[in-house]
């Protein structure tokens, strides 16, 4: 059986780029090389990439074997295809839609700020398109920029003083991994906060809206085992996410004082309380 190795490019739970080649060494079983943006602490939802290639037929330590790499959140450690694959628009949409959510939770703020990482490719793209709906809804907004936790620790001072009464952060690897600081941030400062994926709401964020990361590895699992099977990467479909969670904190938001309007609360995909 000749060996087979299969790359898997994931940047927080997104699949930027799928890639198989063919060697010519003998091998018991094919080999996946799992390139994450973020770190191993995020191995949990590697799970879902797993399950997605069970349902292909494959069993990780029985016919295929995982090389799991981690960027630890460094944009600059990923190859340079990476980056000009990882932006992906259904994030920017995605980001223009937190900010509605945001003005509709908490109507009375006038004055907004969101949190990127300069280091995201996105960034800029997310920036001018949130800037854009704040404009079109007469919001004022503040862009703090961080990429360590010390930055994150200086943003919410700098948030504070400008008087932003809410915040949205980008979806980004960085901000994953530190998702239990930006929630005790937030509610520290008493500062309302939409995030990108429901483990941010999971871990004490008020609201997230975005793409399920566990699908999202679940579907890689699946091209990963189709494309073991014999088919060509290039021949495979790319999929963006058919459906966008939104996940209330109901705990969270009478700790922060926040009521959450009915007719929100009825949209919520899931509601913790």
């Amino acid at each position: 059986m000749k060996r087979r190795e299969i790359l898997v490019l994931l940047s927080g739970a997104t699949i930027a780029s799928l890639h198989a080649a063919l060697h010519a060494q003998q091998k018991a079983m094919p080999v996946i090389g799992c390139l994450n943006a973020t770190s191993p602490q995020h191995a949990p939802v590697m799970a879902a990439f797993r399950q997605g290639l069970n349902e292909t037929g494959y069993v990780e330590g029985q016919n295929v074997a995982i090389d799991y790499r981690w960027a630890e959140g460094h944009f600059d450690r990923l190859p340079a295809l990476a980056a000009d694959l990882v932006g992906r628009k259904v994030d920017t949409i995605a980001a223009a839609k937190r900010l509605e959510l945001l003005s509709d939770l908490v109507p009375q703020v006038k004055a907004m700020a969101l949190l990127v990482n300069p280091n995201n490719p996105q960034t800029e793209r997310v920036m001018r398109d949130v800037l854009e709906a704040a404009q079109a809804k007469g919001l004022q907004l503040s862009v703090l920029k961080a990429s360590t936790e010390s930055e994150i620790d200086t943003a919410f001072a700098a948030l504070v003083e400008r008087h932003a009464g809410a915040l949205v952060v980008q979806a980004d690897p960085v901000f994953l991994n530190r998702r239990d600081q930006l929630a005790a941030l937030a509610s520290r400062h008493a500062i309302p906060a939409i995030y990108a994926n429901r483990e941010y709401a999971a871990s004490g964020g008020l609201i997230s809206y975005g793409a399920s990361l566990t699908g999202d590895y679940r579907q890689a699992g699946i091209y990963v085992g189709r494309v073991l099977k014999g088919e060509k990467p290039a021949d495979l479909p790319v999929q963006q996410p058919t459906k966008l969670q939104l996940v209330i904190n109901l705990k969270t938001a009478k700790a922060l004082g926040v009521t959450v309007p009915p007719l929100l609360l009825a949209r919520a995909d899931e509601v913790i309380e």
